[in-house]
């Protein structure tokens, strides 16, 4: 076979490879989210697409809303960088309708976390009324699924208020800065979404579009203009909180017409995480290992090889200057001029 052939066939299977694993996190991720409430637009409404306000908010205003893989030198660049977008499908596939006992872990899991911004206790017969006596008997694993998903993706755990196991409430992980590292100023739960975003940003190349930014928050149930009962105005949220923080940085693509934007990591996520351990998280989320994703383990594996040589001559020059210093004589005032 030509050498030219064998290079084409290899460039495709790589985006077969990139398009199969950038799904995974946001089936994972929407399979335990909450049920939208009161004030969510459900993920089948016509106005819940990305980067739209589903009631028309203020954000329908912002020059970017709705901007959608825009017909330009910009997106023919964000094609060159990321070949598996060739195709131009969908980075998340719809994800498989939960099942009974999910969506009641979700309907469970929101209910927790308004007891927590509101900073009432959790009662277990409350929780027993909330999932029906038709699932009493699942209550455990439903109970279990809801727990998993908020320590894994808000930094909460559940803990017994007293030990008759009756009441309960949120607080945060004690190992939560081991788990991502990010030291961050936000509040904890605040925090939890970070590192999903980070995942999604990765997966696409290294830079997602606001489109793939949004239709990833509308899978989880978080829409633009609908205010989140942890997260609040979700694009205040990522455009402005985590960008003053420097874990995103939001900006224009640059030639877009109409213009388009993206969001790329920030210099603190730099600092604070790695693409390995980003790539841990979304393994995390889906029940297997970061070898899982070949595509992005082999650029995870090269950047900690990167890492690693940086770090080994940055202290090689602090070695080389602690040592120059060493062998410079100390001055004797008191010498003769």
């Amino acid at each position: 076979m030509p050498r030219g052939q064998k290079s084409k066939l290899r460039a495709r299977e790589k985006r077969r490879q990139a398009r199969m694993e950038t799904k995974d996190l946001g089936d994972a991720q929407a399979a335990a989210s909450p049920t939208p409430t009161s004030g969510s637009t459900p993920p089948g409404s016509p106005t819940a697409g990305a980067g739209q306000s589903p009631q028309g908010a203020a954000a329908t205003s912002s020059p970017v809303a709705g901007a959608s893989h825009p017909r330009s030198k910009a997106h023919a660049r964000r094609q060159a960088k990321q070949p598996r977008n060739s195709s131009q499908a969908s980075i998340f596939s719809k994800p498989t309708p939960p099942d009974p006992l999910t969506k009641k872990a979700g309907v469970l899991m929101h209910f927790m976390l308004q007891k927590f911004k509101m900073q009432q206790p959790i009662r277990k017969i409350d929780m027993l009324k909330l999932v029906h006596k038709m699932f009493k008997a699942h209550f455990p694993e439903i109970l279990k699924k809801a727990t998993e998903h908020i320590e894994l993706v808000f930094g909460l755990e559940l803990k017994e208020v007293k030990p008759n196991g009756y009441s309960y409430t949120l607080v945060c992980k004690e190992d939560l800065a081991k788990d991502g590292v990010l030291g961050s100023t936000l509040e904890v739960p605040k925090n939890g979404l970070l590192m999903p975003l980070l995942g999604v940003i990765f997966l696409n190349g290294n830079s997602a579009s606001e489109a793939e930014v949004w239709e990833f928050l509308n899978a989880l149930g978080i829409y633009d203009g609908n205010t989140h009962i942890i997260f609040g105005e979700p694009r205040k949220f990522i455009t402005e909180e985590l960008v003053k923080e420097k874990y995103l940085v939001y900006c224009q693509i640059p030639d877009s017409d109409p213009p388009s934007y993206e969001f790329v990591w920030g210099p603190r996520a730099h600092a604070e995480t790695t693409k390995m351990k980003v790539l841990e998280f979304v393994a995390k989320i889906n029940s297997t290992v970061p070898s899982a994703f070949p595509f992005h383990y082999e650029e995870a594996l090269r950047d900690e090889e990167e890492r690693a040589k940086a770090m080994s001559a940055a202290r090689a020059r602090g070695a080389a200057k602690a040592i120059a210093h060493s062998r410079v004589p100390p001055s004797n005032p008191s010498s003769p001029q």
